[in-house]
């Protein structure tokens, strides 16, 4: 069993005896999303640390969009409910990279794939490097962002 899970099952009892309402309820829901994913498709599987890692990272990718379309919609008090599940799921993620880090990364990607110069052509070259390197470590969208950036500059 993932050693993630496993935290989460004991991060959950210490929120549930605390009366932690809204630890525990994000705990819930998490553990809820990763026994989804271990049961979809045609068969049951054990989800390693990587895979729950992932699942958090939606989890935590649904509530920033959460809150910005509550934002948009002018519901501050349901803005900021979703904004603090992310940082109670935040806890559980790999700390996340900082500008300066992915900037780095993105530069030694394009270096060692001989991609300087060859401009968006190469954009996929560059992400199958970097992706692996960023997985719940950054947004997809901030990477590939990063990319496009550096390639065509």
């Amino acid at each position: 069993m993932s050693a993630l899970k496993d935290r989460l099952r004991a991060e959950l009892t210490t929120a549930m005896k605390a009366r932690d309402s809204l630890r525990s309820s994000t705990i819930r829901m998490v553990l809820t999303a990763i026994t989804n994913a271990e049961v979809a498709g045609s068969e049951a599987r054990e989800l390693s640390d990587e895979d729950v890692i992932a699942v958090l990272a939606t989890e935590s990718k649904k509530r920033r969009e959460a809150a910005e379309a509550f934002d948009d919609g002018n519901r501050p008090e349901l803005a900021q409910k979703e904004r603090d599940e992310a940082a109670v799921i935040a806890d559980f993620l790999p700390a996340q990279l900082g500008e300066d880090e992915l900037r780095e990364l993105v530069a030694t990607a394009i270096e060692q794939t001989g991609a300087a110069g060859e401009g968006m052509k190469a954009m996929g070259r560059v992400m199958g490097v970097v992706t692996p390197q960023t997985k719940g470590r950054a947004d997809g969208a901030q990477v590939a962002a990063e990319v496009r950036r550096q390639l065509t500059s």
